[in-house]
């Protein structure tokens, strides 16, 4: 499963021409391209969907979302590794479901 995911920007930076940011997906830390949202800042939340940030979030949408994830574990189905659960039988079955 693929989500939009709200996340948190804590760096920003220009790599090769492109502008990128670090953010928090409630623990997890990820790059994402800001081509699309070219003016979000450092604090600010946003939706991001493959790498890419859309859309601009308020903080409580975006922790209200993150915290449901959580409860039903796609944060952990969204940014778990994939060797470790090829490597369990048991997590194997459970992404199958």
């Amino acid at each position: 499963m693929c989500l939009a995911v709200p996340g948190r920007v804590t760096e920003i930076e220009e790599r090769d021409g492109t502008r990128m940011a670090v953010m928090d997906f409630g623990g997890v830390v990820k790059d994402v391209c800001l081509e699309y949202l070219p003016d979000l800042a450092v604090g600010e939340y946003a939706i991001v969907h493959v790498g890419f940030a859309l859309q601009r979030l308020d903080e409580e949408s975006a922790r209200r979302t993150l915290g449901l994830f959580e409860e039903l574990g796609l944060l952990q189905e969204e940014f778990g590794d994939p060797w470790e659960a090829a490597g369990n039988p048991a997590a194997v079955e459970e992404a199958g479901r």
